[in-house]
């Protein structure tokens, strides 16, 4: 009876932990941006990103380079600073994030590939791998997208103004779980930043 509860209760307990683990390093990343960014924004007495100097794809870089703990950089996404190879939850390939851009491996071994992506009020778009190389290098797992806004705010792409807040998650679980396409260059869809997006708003609950 017991080996019979432990292989019905383990592997979910297993699951459990990996996805409170990928939460937890994702909620450590989400900071140390947030407090980068409100240090940038201070130390350059702005009112906004934009008129911080965060207007180019360089400056981006230049701000990463300078306000947070960077330990490695690479000309794309690439090992040793991204993995080679990436799936969405669905076990498809994922090759839409290879642009030939920099990217970077912080101290705390997540890893950061960002983009200048004017759309609105949202400025930055990255690319943020929680663990490096590290598996299981999934979609929705340990690889995100997250946006920076041009208040200095930290978020997912997505987001359903006018939405009751059970209907926005609700659409944006659906969204994160069953994302398959990949993207093209740095064309970004409904469904990019869907999963961090839906984290954000479900107090960090990975239940997907």
């Amino acid at each position: 009876i017991i080996g019979v509860v432990s292989a019905m209760t383990v592997p979910s307990l297993m699951q459990n932990y990996q996805r409170q683990s990928y939460v937890v390093q994702l909620h450590k990343v989400y900071n140390e941006l947030s407090q980068a960014l409100l240090r940038y924004q201070t130390d350059k007495n702005a009112v906004n990103i934009t008129e911080a100097g965060l207007n180019s794809t360089a400056a981006v870089q230049s701000f990463i380079e300078n306000y947070m703990k960077v330990v490695a950089k690479c000309d794309k996404l690439q090992s040793p600073c991204f993995s080679d190879s990436y799936k969405t939850m669905g076990g498809n390939s994922f090759t839409g994030h290879n642009v030939d851009t920099k990217t970077y491996v912080l101290a705390s071994g997540a890893a950061l590939r960002p983009l200048y992506s004017l759309q609105g009020n949202k400025i930055i778009n990255i690319g943020v791998d929680i663990n490096g190389q590290k598996g299981p290098n999934i979609l929705g797992r340990d690889f995100f997208d997250f946006v920076i806004n041009d208040d200095g705010s930290v978020g997912g792409l997505q987001s359903l103004h006018g939405s009751s807040m059970d209907s926005e998650l609700a659409t944006l679980k659906t969204h994160c779980s069953s994302y398959e396409k990949p993207l093209a260059s740095q064309q970004l869809t409904e469904n990019d930043g869907a999963c961090f997006n839906y984290l954000l708003k479900n107090n960090w609950e990975m239940d997907y």
